[in-house]
């Protein structure tokens, strides 16, 4: 069954975003406070919060057998290493806050994602769960933007997949003297190349669902992440970038 849930909210752009973009916590994987299971998240959480400066990026394990948890913690490539473990920080105090009962839970930020389960997930495609940000406004010229939309997520998902590059694309378009489209994607570095456009694929395939002619969108799924806009979102960002645009949030769940 497939759950929509539709909510209006402004959203802020800043240099750093205090609230998670959405959360998802599994209701059947109920764990008690102070099981074993429930203390080898916290052990997974600790180790992630410390290790993710170092690449920003951590895929590891807590437990053994039946109490295992695996977890993945990932930042948007283009942030800082200060940013980056600020928002895993939020994130794993956050996702705690959120789920406190459940072995399988998962967050987004704007900046960072951060997921544990006891099933071992790394190294697989998850678009179970989406999270679709889009702008309320259309733009004036749909035929000639959707084509320079999909000529610019081209090339920003074949950069995605070279190895190099660690599951990052992005890049803009000059639309006229005053108007630029800016993109970017990535994948989870657990990601094998090809599955890494897979994800891509599914995530760009949905703009017409829910994206169709919008000045800007966002695809959140826990292996990838892809977003548009008319104005610059990724570093480095332009200083006045700092309005607030009117976004409705769509949250489904498979």
């Amino acid at each position: 069954m497939n759950l929509l849930y539709v909510l209006l909210i402004p959203l802020f752009l800043s240099s750093c975003r205090a609230d998670p973009l959405g959360n998802f916590c599994k209701e059947n994987t109920n764990i008690s406070s102070g099981s074993q299971i429930s203390i080898n998240i916290d052990l997974l959480l600790a180790e992630v919060v410390s290790n993710i400066n170092l690449t920003g990026y951590v895929a590891t394990s807590s437990g053994m057998e039946t109490d295992r948890v695996y977890g993945l913690a990932q930042c948007r490539g283009d942030v800082s290493r200060k940013d980056c473990s600020s928002c895993i920080k939020d994130a794993a105090k956050e996702i705690r806050r959120r789920c406190p009962n459940q072995a399988d839970a998962r967050i987004w930020y704007d900046y960072c994602f951060l997921r544990y389960t006891q099933d071992d997930f790394v190294g697989q495609v998850d678009t179970s769960i989406g999270i679709f940000y889009f702008n309320v406004e259309n733009v004036s010229d749909p035929q000639r933007f959707n084509k320079e939309l999909g000529d610019l997520m081209d090339n920003i998902r074949s950069e995605a997949v070279i190895p190099k590059n660690k599951g990052l694309g992005k890049g803009k378009t000059e639309r006229s003297p005053f108007v630029t489209l800016y993109a970017l994607v990535q994948c989870t570095w657990d990601l094998p190349q090809i599955d890494c456009a897979q994800c891509l694929a599914i995530a760009v395939g949905n703009f017409p669902n829910f994206c169709d002619n919008r000045k800007g969108c966002r695809v959140l799924y826990s292996s990838c992440y892809v977003r548009y806009e008319l104005y610059p979102f990724y570093f480095p960002l332009d200083s006045n970038n700092g309005t607030s645009h009117g976004k409705t949030k769509v949250i489904i769940h498979h």
